[in-house]
């Protein structure tokens, strides 16, 4: 398992002005962004005692969550994607879904799961089944994302973080979302190295690294 370092930073709306500026003049746009940008819906797991959630307000150096994703709407690119955290380290393994096998997971239809091919999807089953995870809320938000290519460093900025509270139907684009934060979350991620000019390009005064959760605020109603 390749694990990548990774940095998070709160900043405000000035800060993201200024570092937007600074990476439009070094680093590239993701492809696959739309003006820049895009929105995403994640659909996280929990248990009933909320595991993934008191992992990460509690600081545990080693945790892990499960979600559902896909961008701008198009529910004809799905990924089931394991998010594992070793202190500043991180790992994302990924696997496809289709848009039916993402609401049969919703809908609690699972042992198809078991005879996946993916075996991220045979873990998620297991995990259902042995520590009760299961759909817990939807996850909302904005991302500017920035990449590149030396040190395979891609830098984001999210913001418009909205809850689905205890919605679960993330398939549905009338599902109603409502804000939980303005806060907006600068996230650099590199492998080797942080190349300079990246280094400079995100650096702010009197900003310390922070570990803002978007779940976690997304949990603010239950």
């Amino acid at each position: 398992m390749d694990f990548r370092h990774e940095i998070k930073h709160e900043i405000n709306y000035s800060d993201l002005l200024t570092i937007r500026h600074r990476l439009s003049a070094v680093a590239y746009s993701d492809p696959h962004a739309i003006n820049g940008r895009y929105l995403i819906r994640s659909l996280y797991f929990d248990n009933l005692a909320d595991k993934a959630l008191m992992e990460k307000v509690n600081g545990l150096p080693v945790r892990e969550k499960f979600r559902i994703r896909y961008y701008n709407g198009d529910t004809s690119v799905i990924h089931l994607e394991k998010k594992s955290k070793v202190d500043h380290l991180g790992n994302k393994q990924s696997a496809p879904l289709t848009a039916e096998q993402a609401q049969r997971i919703v809908d609690g239809d699972l042992a198809w799961m078991l005879d996946s091919e993916f075996p991220l999807i045979r873990e998620l089953y297991s995990k259902m089944q042995t520590q009760g995870i299961a759909p817990k809320t939807i996850v909302d938000y904005t991302r500017e994302p920035f990449i590149f290519p030396a040190g395979n460093v891609r830098v984001t900025l999210d913001y418009n973080v909205r809850s689905g509270m205890r919605c679960t139907d993330f398939l549905n684009p009338d599902c109603v979302t409502v804000p939980v934060s303005e806060a907006i979350i600068l996230e650099v991620k590199w492998d080797g190295f942080l190349p300079d000019i990246i280094r400079d390009a995100v650096a702010l005064a009197d900003r310390r690294e922070g570990s803002f959760s978007k779940y976690e605020a997304c949990r603010i109603y239950g």
